[in-house]
């Protein structure tokens, strides 16, 4: 008998302006199953789930659901359907409240068509708690850090009870705990005959959940097959298209003199911290979630206001009221979410490098248009950004090649001290390569890097020293060659003074 697939995918193409997004893409899903599609940034995995929640129409192809042709010309449609997506990019309202966010689109109205605010508060409320957070319904959403919003959106997804539920990095900004306990919950959605699609660079979860994967590459699809017949190493080839021999590239750097310390750092939610980063040196920041890393880089970029503390920069004490007085003294901030705070959406590569650096490109009066988009070319070569051109909108770039433009206009800026934080978030193994390349060669050429990360093994792989905060205060700095996953987790949850 015949096997009953709950999704077919059938010759699916599209086309983007300057970029074939998609070729003929055929894929069939089983029921009940975690399906996972991998494949490097750019290989159409975000385009294929947008198709199939309604947010993009392909150019050509078809979608079955249970056996029969689907029409699927907006998010409505796939709602109908029973498909439901957690995006990798958080589609959330800054400026509502966690509760209306959960619900928006799904609003609770009484007879009148009068929103129940109540209903709804309550609601969220239970919501919140079989998720396991503790954040009140009322909070303003943008108030909230980053991995606390990508675990509201989860609660969401999944409060509202779909057939299909497609995640796209869903892990990519939470801790390892909220990680296990999430990948548990999929497996529970698996045995109640919920069907999940899953994307993920973190391969090692797929040996966890996934039944079956598909890898995409170049926008084509390569194969499908039983994740247990996959080896990593074996996947990796098949995404990038060749062997990968090493996963962190090789460097043997000479750390010199102090370019940037920080003296007892007080904000709002950290407290005396202090450290040092050298000349030709990566520091690693180290933490749980909520430690208070990215609200220390925010202060030191002008972001965030500081209470107390003093920074010293190449050997003189400095003062950053803004972002643009830290960018005018050598400081560069690549922020944790490229999406809201990294990038211009809407304006063109050639524009967002130049962002930053339009002193250079327009001295007086006018813009220097050759000028600053030879520097962008340059750049954009360097980096090997995959996009049709200069004048591509960032919004119509992967994940991974956006976070290489926000990379780009930092680089143009020649900064002294280059801050670094989750800059390998929701990235694929193949550019995550050559985004702690662009750190080293940083380091070679004698700046100073500071990499904020909640992926250990790559601060163990390319850091020279790293720091470890908890609850908003520096626990110890370890070595490079003394230093474990065990002891900064000890350090990060206070298990060792």
């Amino acid at each position: 008998m015949e096997e009953q697939y709950i999704l077919e995918l059938r010759g699916i193409s599209k086309q983007f302006p300057g970029v074939q997004a998609l070729t003929d893409v055929s894929v069939q899903v089983r029921k009940g199953t975690v399906h996972a599609f991998v494949g490097e940034n750019g290989a159409g995995k975000s385009t294929l789930m947008n198709i199939l929640c309604g947010q993009v129409i392909p150019d050509c192809g078809e979608i079955w659901v249970d056996g029969k042709p689907a029409e699927i010309r907006c998010p409505d449609d796939a709602a109908g359907l029973g498909i439901s997506m957690l995006h990798q990019e958080l589609n959330v309202v800054p400026e509502m409240t966690v509760a209306d966010n959960i619900f928006l689109g799904r609003e609770v109205c009484g007879p009148l068509g009068i929103t129940r605010g109540r209903s709804m508060r309550q609601r969220a409320g239970e919501l919140l708690q079989e998720a396991g957070l503790t954040v009140e319904p009322t909070r303003e959403m943008g108030k909230l850090p980053i991995s606390q919003q990508q675990m509201i959106e989860i609660a969401k997804v999944l409060a509202f009870k779909a057939r299909i539920i497609i995640m796209d990095e869903p892990t990519s900004s939470i801790s390892e705990r909220e990680s296990e306990e999430l990948l548990e919950r999929i497996n529970q959605l698996k045995r109640d005959g919920i069907t999940v699609i899953y994307i993920s660079h973190r391969l090692e979860e797929l040996s966890v959940i996934a039944d079956d994967i598909t890898v995409l590459r170049d926008g084509q699809k390569i194969v499908t097959c039983p994740a247990d017949g996959l080896t990593r190493d074996k996947l990796i080839e098949l995404m990038v298209g060749r062997k990968l021999e090493n996963i962190y590239p090789e460097f043997h750097r000479e750390p010199g003199s102090v370019i940037f310390e920080v003296e007892n750092l007080t904000g709002e939610s950290f407290r005396d911290v202090s450290f040092q980063v050298r000349q030709g040196e990566i520091l690693g920041v180290a933490g749980l979630v909520g430690a208070g890393r990215t609200e220390v880089a925010e202060a030191i970029f002008g972001l965030a206001p500081l209470l107390a503390g003093k920074m010293t920069l190449n050997g003189k004490q400095i003062t950053v009221k803004n972002p643009r007085s830290a960018i005018d003294q050598g400081i560069a901030l690549l922020s944790e979410d490229r999406r809201t705070s990294g990038l211009v959406g809407l304006r063109s590569i050639r524009e967002n490098i130049s962002l930053p650096n339009l002193k250079q490109f327009a001295p007086r009066v006018l813009l220097r248009m050759r000028k600053e988009a030879e520097a962008a070319m340059t750049l954009f070569r360097q980096l090997r950004i995959k996009a049709g051109g200069l004048q591509t909108d960032v919004a119509n770039l992967s994940g991974g090649n956006q976070q290489k433009v926000a990379f780009a206009k930092w680089l143009e800026s020649g900064p002294s001290l280059f801050i670094a934080d989750e800059p390998t978030r929701g990235v694929d193994v193949g550019a995550k390569f050559e985004i702690y390349t662009l750190l080293c060669k940083l380091a070679e050429e004698r700046k100073a890097a500071v990499m904020i990360s909640s992926d250990l093994p790559e601060l163990l792989g390319i850091c020279d020293r790293i720091l470890v905060m908890s609850d908003g205060q520096v626990t110890g700095e370890l070595d490079r060659a003394e230093a474990t996953q065990e002891r900064v987790m000890a350090l990060a949850t206070k298990l060792v003074q």
